[in-house]
């Protein structure tokens, strides 16, 4: 059975999420992200935002809270010349 989402998330408020995801440098939970937020979003529309992102590759919803995972193709060519060769 198909679960009706009764609010879609606008863009701007996605990117919203992205950004705070992205800046946090510990895990956070939908609670923290809500109080973050500028405007009001219902925790539905959240969950519908986390889920999109996490079936991006973008983040990791894991018990601690919410990761930003994703490093663009710059960072991790980076990451990989820095690295120790073996």
């Amino acid at each position: 059975m198909k679960k009706d989402i009764l609010h879609y998330p606008n863009l701007k408020t996605i990117l919203e999420v992205e950004k705070i995801i992205k800046e946090s440098e510990l895990p956070l939970t939908r609670y923290k992200i809500i109080k973050k937020l500028n405007n009001k979003v219902m925790k539905p529309t959240l969950n519908v935002i986390i889920l999109y992102l996490e079936r991006r590759g973008l983040i990791l919803d894991g018990s601690k809270g919410i990761v930003w995972t994703f490093q663009s193709k710059d960072k991790l060519k980076e990451r990989v010349k820095d690295g120790l060769e073996v």
